[in-house]
């Protein structure tokens, strides 16, 4: 199914562009924003450490915040620490999130069609050796364009729908119209009020396609864009990748995220 997007939605796309970005630089460069995480800790079994434990020996900049997942390997609770500084290296160096210009054709009318809130999707992580998590996703997106058929999978990020997704760009070099290497992500856009898994009409806006917050920090463990999410033409919208100043450049540590 072709859908033409009709004007008004392009329209609309193009008046909150100025906003969303703005939106987008406070969020990378807040105290707890992308930029700001220095350390993802995850306790072993029975392990406890308090919070002032955790904030000792650090600038009074650093907050903590604390956080929960499924043992990778065992499927069992574990819990987390995650260590912020209002003012690390990566935001005083931190220059700008280079976007693509405005493009209306990647404003995109979709119909999303929900299979139930059982349907589980694997992703690979960027960190996690090749192995895979299920994530919820409860339902297909589908549209066509220039001939070509797409059905894409967007899961549950805590009752928004998020595209993980990967095109060419990702594999050209900064310089040359390049994009952050592992893929992008993109909320997909409902009308106001319905719910994040009822059927109908959803806008893939790529414009607002943003960097994953494992661009700003190594603290971060990404999902990486499935199969069905590779797109084989480039998607010249939205954010490209992060800027830093002075050739700062981030670095991966040697923990476990």
């Amino acid at each position: 199914m072709t859908v033409t997007t009709p004007e008004s939605i392009v329209d609309a796309a193009r008046d909150s562009r100025a906003s969303w970005i703005a939106a987008r630089r406070a969020r990378v460069t807040g105290p707890q924003g992308d930029l700001a995480l220095i350390e993802t800790r995850w306790l072993n079994p029975g392990e406890t450490v308090t919070d002032a434990a955790a904030l000792a020996g650090q600038p009074e900049t650093v907050s903590l915040t604390r956080l929960a997942r499924l043992d990778l390997d065992s499927g069992e609770p574990q819990e987390g620490i995650r260590l912020w500084d209002a003012n690390s290296p990566a935001i005083q160096h931190f220059d700008e999130v280079a976007v693509f210009p405005f493009t209306p054709d990647w404003v995109i009318e979709a119909e999303f069609t929900h299979v139930g809130a059982d349907r589980t999707v694997a992703f690979e992580h960027l960190r996690d050796n090749g192995s895979t998590r299920e994530l919820a996703v409860p339902g297909d997106i589908r549209f066509s364009r220039d001939g070509i058929d797409y059905t894409l999978s967007a899961f549950d990020d805590g009752g928004v729908l998020l595209l993980v997704f990967a095109d060419p760009t990702n594999q050209l070099p900064f310089a040359e119209g390049g994009t952050y290497p592992s893929g992008r992500f993109l909320f997909v856009e409902r009308p106001e009020g319905s719910a994040f898994d009822s059927e109908g009409r959803v806008i893939l806006d790529f414009n607002k396609a943003f960097v994953p917050p494992c661009g700003f920090s190594d603290q971060y463990n990404c999902p990486l864009p499935p199969k069905q999410n590779r797109f084989t033409v480039p998607i010249e919208a939205g954010e490209r990748d992060i800027v830093f100043a002075d050739g700062f450049h981030k670095h991966a540590d040697s923990g476990t995220h």
